[in-house]
């Protein structure tokens, strides 16, 4: 195996399409499970689905399958603090698991992110936020921190706002099964529904902007000083 240092563990490949459109796609097996990985050196990613149990088997996959040295959860967030705006980068310091107020410090970056066990709405958003201070919101980046603390690697978190506090959701976890998404389900669902469309087409916007976004701040040699260190590993 060739020597991929940084491995990045997405949810859906739409989050991250405009970054791996001309990587090399190989297929590995981990556990009985086949994932497909994105490789371009030093840097190899994997989307393992939507949650944090997909995320998790996928963070274990490619490293005992790739060796690197550094794991970043990369996707898509939901915004919690009100200055954030949608297609906004945070690289959060700080990682809670909602489900036991485990944390994880990644030594690089601004903020917290709350892993939550479910799409937030407003109202959840508000209560995340008032109970752990934190700025975002996701579903995986705690599961993904775990698995890297036991394996002794260095673990970043590096989100884009999809959603900010006060945007209204169409229905997407009824959609979600085993880790993917129904895109054909939800087109159904929200067809003969008009009143989901203003919801809907916004979030697709959204997503569309976070999308090149969150890829450009990949591919960029300059995430700032601090993720530069952990990704360097100039820090222990």
């Amino acid at each position: 195996m060739e020597n991929y240092k940084i491995a990045i563990v997405a949810a859906m490949e739409r989050e991250i399409a405009p970054l791996v459109k001309n990587w090399q796609i190989v297929t590995g097996q981990h556990e009985g499970r086949l994932y497909k990985f994105f490789e371009k050196l030093p840097v190899v990613l994997v989307c393992g689905g939507i949650g944090a149990e997909m995320a998790r088997r996928a963070a274990e996959a490619v490293i005992n399958l790739y060796q690197p040295a550094v794991v970043i959860s990369a996707g898509f967030a939901g915004g919690l603090d009100p200055t954030l705006k949608a297609g906004q980068m945070l690289t959060p310091r700080h990682v809670i698991d909602a489900g036991d107020g485990s944390r994880t410090d990644s030594g690089a970056g601004e903020g917290v992110l709350i892993s939550f066990e479910s799409v937030a709405d407003v109202a959840q958003k508000a209560k995340l936020a008032n109970a752990y201070g934190a700025h975002a919101v996701d579903m995986e980046a705690a599961a993904v921190a775990r698995s890297v603390e036991a394996h002794g690697i260095k673990f970043l978190a590096c989100k884009v706002i999809s959603d900010t506090h006060d945007s209204h959701l169409p229905p997407i976890m009824h959609f979600v099964n085993n880790g993917q998404f129904n895109t054909g389900g939800f087109i159904a669902h929200v067809a003969i529904r008009p009143w989901l469309w203003p919801a809907v087409i916004k979030l697709a916007q959204n997503s569309a902007v976070a999308s090149k976004v969150l890829s450009e701040a990949l591919a960029s040699p300059n995430l700032g000083n601090a993720q530069q260190d952990v990704l360097l590993g100039s820090k222990t």
